[in-house]
């Protein structure tokens, strides 16, 4: 697989999601879950039973990286 697709939560049962003890309250924040096929589903915490993206474990790796340098920082201050 290459590239990021979108599956419906639903096609993911039994998958264990996680979140950053960084996330607010408020379900400000998305939760990360690996497959078992090595790549990544991205779900947003407010919508639980809606889509999952799907990434390869280089391209997050790739965003983490950048997040880690900065790269995003304006986009959020």
């Amino acid at each position: 697989m290459n590239g990021r697709y979108e599956v419906p939560v639903t096609a993911l049962p039994g998958v264990t999601w996680r979140k950053s003890r960084h996330s607010g309250k408020w379900g400000n924040c998305v939760e990360l879950a690996a497959l078992d096929d090595g790549t990544i589903a991205l779900r947003q915490s407010r919508e639980p039973d809606g889509t999952a993206l799907i990434y390869t474990r280089a391209e997050l790796a790739a965003f983490l990286s950048g997040a880690k340098d900065g790269e995003f920082d304006d986009l959020v201050s």
